[in-house]
């Protein structure tokens, strides 16, 4: 994912934590929860995709994280 997809989806989203995989193998590795800035966590995902919670679909401007088939539906 670039950098312009992660900050669309995130806005989308309405941040940061919703994308974050808290269960994820490489989410202590990652340090994600230790790190002190925005800017930082946002380098640290591109860097480590497998912290993001999946799947990650987006339909424009609109976009979930997770398993949402009831909102997919409701997408034109």
């Amino acid at each position: 994912m670039s950098r312009g997809e992660l900050d669309n989806v995130r806005r989308a989203v309405g941040g940061l934590k919703p994308l974050i995989d808290e269960k994820s193998k490489d989410y202590d590795r990652s340090y994600v929860a230790y790190l002190a800035s925005e800017e930082a966590v946002i380098e640290k995902l591109l860097e480590m995709p497998s912290v993001l919670k999946t799947p990650i679909v987006r339909n424009g401007r609109q976009a979930t994280v997770g398993y949402c088939p009831e909102i997919w539906k409701t997408w034109e």
